[in-house]
C-alpha cells in the first residue's frame, strides 16, 4: 500500500508527512559545523582546481612561445598593435580617413554600378516599357 502511495505522490512522501501534522525532521546539532567544513573543502578544492588551470595555461603559453620564436611568428595582440600604428601613420598628413577604415556601404559607392544595373534590365523588358522607364 505504501509503494502505491509513494508512486501516487511521485515520491513526496516526506514532505506528505509534514503536511499531515507528523513530526518534522530531526536537527542535527553538529549539522552547522559540518556545513561549514563542506563548504570549506569546496573553496579548497575550488582553489586547487583554479592552481592547476593556472599552471596548465602557462605550459601551454611556454609551448607557443616556443613555436613563436621558431617559425618568426607574432601574438594577434602584436600584429593589430602594428596595423593600427600603420594606419595612424597613414592618417597624420591626411585630413580624411584612410578608404580601409571606411565601413563598406557607408556613403562610398560609385552610382555608376547602379544605373549599369538599371540599364542591364531595361534591355530585357518590351520596347514600350523601355520608353516608359527612359522618360
Amino acid at each position: 500500500m505504501d509503494f502505491v502511495m509513494k508512486q501516487a505522490l511521485g515520491g513526496a512522501t516526506k514532505d506528505m508527512g509534514k503536511m499531515l501534522g507528523g513530526e518534522e525532521e530531526k536537527k542535527d546539532p553538529d549539522a552547522a559545523k559540518k556545513e561549514e567544513e563542506r563548504q570549506e573543502a569546496l573553496r579548497q578544492q575550488e582553489e586547487e582546481r583554479k592552481a592547476k588551470h593556472t599552471r596548465m595555461e602557462a605550459d601551454r603559453e611556454k609551448v607557443r612561445q616556443t613555436i613563436r620564436d621558431k617559425y618568426g611568428l607574432k601574438k594577434k595582440e602584436e600584429k593589430e598593435a602594428e596595423e593600427k600604428a600603420a594606419m595612424e601613420q597613414a592618417c597624420e598628413g591626411s585630413l580624411t580617413r584612410p578608404k580601409k577604415a571606411i565601413p563598406r556601404g557607408c556613403g562610398d559607392e560609385d552610382e555608376e554600378d547602379e544605373e549599369s544595373i538599371l540599364d542591364t534590365v531595361l534591355k530585357f523588358l518590351p520596347g514600350p516599357l523601355q520608353d516608359m522607364f527612359k522618360k
